[in-house]
Formats: structure tokens, C-alpha cells, sequence
């Protein structure tokens, strides 16, 4: 196994990108674990590894959910882009000029929503979304999609969006609750949802209550372990972030006594922490997890 010393530089590194979020093309704002994000650098990858909050997201890196999963995206214009469980995102093009904002997001599986925030409406941007074969394009708009196999669904909720699939006239969305539904290739006429219906659709992208997301910034954390064996504590760390949970370690001194703790920070309160902690409790060889700011 490494050593203790190399996963506190690992875990100094993530502090780092952390911050740096702030300044780059997108960043995450909160995530309902497991979550993963695949990337490839330095001629090595693609590497799988955890989300956590504030994490800096670069093109050509690709987010994936698990069950009862979410995840919140913030690009540097101001959107948001929401994701949900067992759901996959490629950041195929992000372009944060300070002109024009630019990016090309390719939605895999699963259900996602895209929303202009209201301070954001004046920048000036170029968006794309593709939805399997179904691509969407975007100015100020609020739209919600899902890609299943065989059928693909865009609904705007605000704005104005063209979409379009190869070999057919793309067609404009102007009025609130239409969509665009193509199945096993085929693109039904635009219709118009009930109010209902999107109600339960937003539901599956909105980072839910009370089931342990972590956010940026969030002061509370969940201690899975504080073991005095580096290997005790270097197996439980793989273990959970294999799963998709972002564990970080830490040795720390106790007195004389050097201790190794596996640490998920960034839980915005008290309460998050504890759902975070029940949900680990007796899984990946987390046995008392304790929660701490």
C-alpha cells in the first residue's frame, strides 16, 4: 500500500482544486453520493474517481450518478446544470471566454435539467446539448431532458431552445411545458406537458433533503474511521471511494499517538451529516461513523 504521507498530499491536492473551482469553466456545487467523475491526464486514463464538492471540471471529463444519486454543476456564466441518478454527463467542450461562454454537453443516460440563473440571463453564450442522437441549443432557457434507451425527451420550462435529431428539420420551443419526444428514432409532434407530470420529472434532478449531499463550502464533516493502522484505514479509504463516496485521509497526532482518519467534508449541516453517516454505517468497513464541523 502507499504511504500515509502520499494520500495527505492527495488529500492537500483536492483542498486545492477545491478552491480553484471558483476560477475555472465549471465547478460542483453539491452532490448526492456516489458519484463519479472519469477523466484522463497526462497522457495516463481515463481514471475514475469520486465526486466531491467543489471539484473543478474541466473538458473532456465525464460525471456519472449511481442509484439515488444527484449532482449540481455550476459553469462559470452562471447555469446550472443538474443531473440525475444513474444518469451520465459528458463535458465534451468548455470554453469560458469573457465574450461569449461556450460549451457542448453530451447527456449519455439519464435525466438531467439545465437552468439559466436570473443574474446570468444578460451573458452571452453558445450551449449545446445533445440528448443521445436529439441536440438542443441554448441562450437563456430552463429545459429538463432524459435519455433512455430507445426514446429521448426535451421539455422546456422557460426560454427558447431549437432541437433537432440528423435527417430531420429541427424545431423551435417557445412556450412553456412543450416537448419533444423521439422513440426507437422516431420524433413525435411537440406537445405540451402537464404541470403534474413536470413536477415529477424535475423531481429526478433536484438534490434531495435530508439524504446526506455534501455542497461546497459546507462546514460539517463525517469521520468514517480513526484507526491507529495505516492499512486499517488505507482499506476502508479505497473501499468507500470505490463506491463513489469522496473519502479523503488524514494522519493526525492524538497526545504522542498518530492516527489515521477517513474524513467526507463539505456536508452543509448537522443533519446532512448524520444522514451521510447512517447511509455508511455498516457499509464499505465504515462501522461508527462519527460527524464533526
Amino acid at each position: 500500500m502507499k504511504s500515509a504521507l502520499h494520500y495527505l498530499l492527495l488529500a492537500v491536492a483536492l483542498l486545492a482544486s477545491s478552491q480553484a473551482g471558483a476560477q475555472s469553466a465549471a465547478v460542483i456545487e453539491g452532490v448526492q453520493m456516489p458519484a463519479w467523475v472519469e477523466r484522463s491526464e497526462g497522457g495516463v486514463g481515463p481514471r475514475r474517481v469520486p465526486v466531491s464538492a467543489g471539484m473543478a471540471l474541466k473538458a473532456g471529463d465525464t460525471l456519472s450518478t449511481g442509484p439515488g444519486s444527484r449532482l449540481l454543476v455550476k459553469l462559470s456564466e452562471g447555469s446550472l446544470v443538474k443531473l440525475g441518478e444513474n444518469a451520465s454527463l459528458q463535458l465534451e467542450a468548455l470554453e469560458p471566454a469573457d465574450s461569449v461562454f461556450k460549451a457542448a454537453l453530451g447527456v449519455l443516460q439519464g435525466a438531467f435539467r439545465f437552468t439559466t440563473a436570473a443574474i446570468a440571463k444578460n451573458r452571452r453564450r453558445d450551449i449545446s446539448i445533445s440528448v443521445a442522437t436529439v441536440t438542443a441549443g441554448i441562450r437563456d432557457t430552463d429545459l429538463w431532458g432524459k435519455s433512455a434507451p430507445d426514446k429521448q425527451i426535451v421539455c422546456l420550462i422557460e426560454g427558447k431552445v431549437e432541437v433537432g435529431a440528423p435527417g430531420e428539420a429541427a424545431v423551435e420551443m417557445d412556450q412553456p411545458r412543450q416537448f419533444y419526444q423521439r422513440e426507437k428514432g422516431i420524433a413525435a409532434p411537440v406537445g405540451i406537458v402537464e404541470e403534474t407530470q413536470l413536477a415529477e420529472w424535475a423531481k429526478e434532478t433536484e438534490i434531495e433533503a435530508g439524504k446526506g449531499a455534501a455542497r461546497r463550502g459546507g462546514k460539517w464533516n463525517v469521520d468514517l474511521l480513526s484507526a491507529d493502522s495505516q492499512n486499517v484505514a488505507l482499506g476502508v479509504y479505497e473501499q468507500v471511494r470505490a463506491a463513489g463516496y469522496a473519502a479523503e485521509i488524514f494522519p493526525v497526532l492524538s497526545g504522542e499517538k498518530r492516527l489515521y482518519v477517513v474524513r467526507i467534508r463539505n456536508l452543509p449541516s448537522k443533519k446532512e451529516a448524520q444522514a451521510l453517516a447512517a447511509q455508511l454505517r455498516g457499509k464499505h468497513g465504515v462501522a461508527g461513523p462519527k460527524v464533526s464541523s
